[in-house]
């Protein structure tokens, strides 16, 4: 199961062997200003993995967040699971990321073709 609305995504999933894992996350997230990083996108990543609770939250600057937000997810979900199990990257062309993808634009004014300053994507 899969829900959108605008700041806000629920996705879960039911193991279907002993070699998968089931997870029931909510990720919220809102455009702000780091007074550091300046503007970008805090994400918040809550509910449980394998029954396990979990909160994770994480600031992506404005030009990392595009390229790179569902890979953090990706990895901060990953740390919940015991070795050897693998999560599953969540997959960015799923019509619900996409949704939240051109949310995230909006949120930032971000449009294609847009600058970005060299400096601000050390550390990627």
């Amino acid at each position: 199961m899969a829900t959108y609305e605008p700041g806000h995504v629920h996705i879960e999933r039911t193991a279907l062997n002993k070699a998968d894992h089931s997870y029931d996350l909510k990720i919220d997230y809102e455009a702000t200003q780091d007074q550091q990083k300046g503007r970008g996108i805090l994400f918040r990543m809550h509910g449980s993995i394998e029954g396990k609770p979990v909160d994770e939250s994480f600031f992506l600057r404005k030009e990392e967040v595009l390229p790179r937000f569902l890979m953090d997810l990706s990895r901060k979900a990953q740390a919940h699971l015991p070795a050897p199990k693998k999560f599953e990257s969540l997959p960015s062309p799923h019509p619900l990321f996409d949704k939240m993808f051109e949310d995230i634009r909006q949120k930032l004014n971000v449009k294609s073709g847009d600058p970005i300053k060299p400096e601000n994507l050390e550390g990627m």
